[in-house]
């Protein structure tokens, strides 16, 4: 797997205006970062991480994304969404969608079968209802709006987390150690990021929580509940002293129509599982696919090839192909590139760890999208996809072609937890040993150690602790493994496991 860190993601933005005769809504929401949309009336939007913005046809703006952002814009044509509104809604994103939405765009941009469209209006419904706009001097702005949220990584980590669940009660100093920092620098994180200490930051978060779910039709004590409030009374008091208005009669004047949105479109409350997929063609150029989610397989050329989240497969210019993917599995389009520019003489694959879904994602948008950084190529991905692809092979171990050599290999293979020493292999003939060092490069103990050190990275990717690792790999002591496997890459197991699972934030 590659173990760099992703590039960092460039701002981007979209490099032509909305065509005032389109027939087409968008639907933008933002995965990663904070997004901008500047409507022709020059009524600016901000759009944060987890929320969206649908834009219906002929609603002129602008749109660009800040560094370290990914924003997925999705056209839905009119006639797919009866009664879609008819007006620019701004939407919070549910957890449980954004891998659904994630989906509708994989298969916006590859003209899979995705169900109806107007299935995207549960969106706008079983998300949340529409936010308060935060644009300077416009309609809820100054004490209605909910606090900025911070962009340093330890600071911005605690904000999605409390987004999630606002009723979150840790303390900064419990909040410092699960972020792997000191109280005093995710203090100053708040500070600077936002103007707020951190108990503020919380604390009016937590508010514009439960405003948005009183006036979208919540109870009041649902409203404290979700706000980490033990009494009623008490979030009443608190909400009566920053909005100046009891709950119960703030939510009344400014109840949102969300509920009649859902009426209308009979939404479901959980996002629907994608359909199994199966799609035959001669690609007409080299197309890219990175699997999201689930497991697939292709059949290029003749050959069958085996995919599953993290891989990404070349398919080459001309050649006959099908993909197979189950329900519930997610292939993006990286983009497509023409036979001439790229010579690809057959499939091939490599893969990117969790840690790279928000780069790949980006790269997704800007090479399907008109929304992407000032010169960007296509060409980009193949340079990633080609750097990945020499990384795997020059760390692949592999298998001697000699019988002797082989089956020693093979015995080894079967036995590599065992917790023996390299001596229990020096009554292996000599033969043997030659015919590692001449078809692998390595000697029989050297290869020994490298096919130890794969298998153990492939657990650590799988989630497996590092000490449990270290039995199943043969060793007795962790430390000793520890040690072994920080000579090899130049990490410990639990820095390599950190980097290799960390989802990506841009």
């Amino acid at each position: 797997m590659l173990s760099a860190a992703p590039p960092p993601i460039p701002a981007c933005r979209k490099i032509a205006r909305w065509d005032a005769h389109a027939r087409e809504h968008l639907l933008m929401w933002v995965h990663t970062g904070r997004a901008h949309v500047r409507l022709g009336s020059g009524e600016l939007q901000r759009v944060d991480e987890g929320t969206g913005i649908w834009l219906p046809p002929g609603a002129d703006h602008e749109m660009w994304t800040e560094a370290g952002s990914v924003a997925l814009p999705l056209s839905v044509p009119a006639v797919t969404v009866p009664g879609a509104p008819d007006r620019v809604v701004r939407f919070a994103v549910d957890d449980r969608w954004r891998d659904w939405l994630v989906a509708r765009y994989a298969q916006r941009m590859q003209d899979q079968p995705g169900g109806p469209a107007s299935d995207l209006l549960a969106v706008l419904t079983a998300a949340g209802p529409e936010l308060p706009r935060s644009s300077p001097g416009g309609p809820g702005a100054g004490v209605d709006d909910p606090p900025v949220a911070p962009r340093s990584d330890a600071a911005a980590a605690v904000a999605r987390a409390l987004r999630r669940r606002p009723s979150l009660d840790l303390t900064l100093e419990e909040w410092a150690a699960a972020t792997a920092c000191s109280a005093s620098t995710l203090h100053r994180q708040f500070q600077q990021d936002t103007g707020l200490p951190f108990a503020r930051w919380r604390a009016r978060w937590r508010l514009a929580a439960a405003r948005d779910h009183l006036t979208s039709g919540g109870s009041v004590a649902d409203a404290a509940t979700l706000a980490g409030f033990t009494s009623r009374q008490s979030f009443a008091r608190a909400f009566r002293e920053h909005y100046g208005d009891a709950p119960r009669s703030y939510a009344m004047r400014h109840r949102t129509d969300a509920p009649a949105m859902s009426a209308r479109t009979g939404a479901p409350d959980v996002p629907p599982s994608g359909p199994a997929v199966r799609v035959r063609g001669i690609a007409a150029r080299n197309e890219l696919i990175w699997i999201y989610r689930g497991e697939g397989s292709s059949h290029v050329g003749g050959r069958k090839v085996a995919t599953r989240r993290g891989d990404a497969l070349w398919l080459p210019a001309g050649m006959a192909y099908e993909n197979v993917l189950p329900a519930g599995a997610v292939a993006v389009s990286l983009g497509e590139v023409c036979g001439d520019c790229v010579q690809v003489p057959g499939p091939l694959r490599a893969r990117f760890p969790p840690s790279w879904d928000a780069y790949l994602l980006h790269c997704s948008v800007s090479g399907n999208t008109l929304l992407h950084p000032d010169g960007y190529h296509v060409r980009h991905v193949v340079g990633l996809f080609d750097a990945q692809l020499a990384v795997e092979r020059s760390r692949a171990v592999p298998l001697p072609a000699d019988g002797r050599a082989r089956a020693a290999a093979e015995g080894y293979l079967r036995r590599i937890g065992a917790r023996t020493d390299d001596g229990a292999y020096d009554g292996v003939p000599p033969g043997v040993h030659a015919a590692f060092r001449r078809e692998t490069g390595l000697t029989f103990a050297g290869w020994r150690h490298a096919t130890r050190m794969r298998v153990a990275r492939d657990l650590l990717v799988a989630g497996t602790r590092p000490g449990a690792v270290a039995g199943q790999v043969g060793y007795g002591n962790a430390a000793n493994f520890s040690r072994a496997f920080a000579r090899f890459h130049g990490m410990t197991p639990g820095e390599w496991q950190a980097r290799e699972l960390e989802p990506s934030a841009g």
